[in-house]
């Protein structure tokens, strides 16, 4: 089993999910505002479950290419938010995907902190080289969001996905692990190093 068991910032943690995020994670997929510039549609109820599911056995996988982790504060272990990481199947890249809180979480305002530390955590125990991440073209805040985290403009990436009945540009970031390395904090040097996470 390869389990996350934490990845604690300044203003939120990661953990893995639990079968009691089924109802928050349900509302997120099934909702017609927060799947608005997700990569794919708006779930049903069934649909939701499934995914949950599938999200839920990513530890058991070997090797593991999927990690759907909860966000929570610091102090409560309450599901607030997701967020993912997902590695490619060659070379040494992963994307960050999904990122997603839900409405009044404690944490608003702080979700590029999800991204850092899943960067602490990709570049460290995972070795990763590089990894990237996309918003919709029209999703114009997200920017601000990614230069927080740490990455650089790429390209934009035409018709990438079909959602909503119509097709989507997508603005793509991206770092390397040299160059994040000197802008980390010592919490994600910490957990770069293996001296703040521990996996099973």
């Amino acid at each position: 089993m390869n389990r996350v068991l934490e990845l604690r910032g300044e203003h939120l943690r990661l953990r893995e999910l639990r079968a009691d995020d089924h109802e928050p994670f349900t509302r997120i997929h099934t909702h017609r505002v927060l799947t608005r510039y997700l990569g794919i549609d708006r779930m049903d109820a069934s649909q939701a479950h499934d995914t949950f599911a599938r999200a839920l056995a990513q530890p058991h996988t070997h090797p593991r290419r999927k990690y759907t982790l909860a966000i929570c504060t610091p102090d409560d272990d309450a599901f607030v938010g997701t967020m993912g990481l997902l590695v490619e199947d060659y070379g040494s890249n992963a994307m960050l995907t999904s990122l997603v809180l839900l409405p009044g979480a404690p944490v608003s305002g702080h979700g590029h902190e999800a991204g850092r530390l899943l960067m602490a955590y990709g570049f460290g125990y995972l070795g990763l080289h590089r990894i990237w991440a996309g918003h919709r073209s029209d999703h114009h805040h997200m920017a601000r969001i990614m230069h927080a985290a740490g990455l650089c403009p790429e390209a934009t990436l035409r018709q990438l996905f079909h959602t909503q009945g119509c097709w989507h540009d997508v603005t793509t970031y991206a770092t390397v692990a040299p160059e994040w390395k000197r802008q980390a904090t010592a919490r994600e040097l910490a957990i770069l190093d293996g001296a703040d996470s521990v996996s099973a």
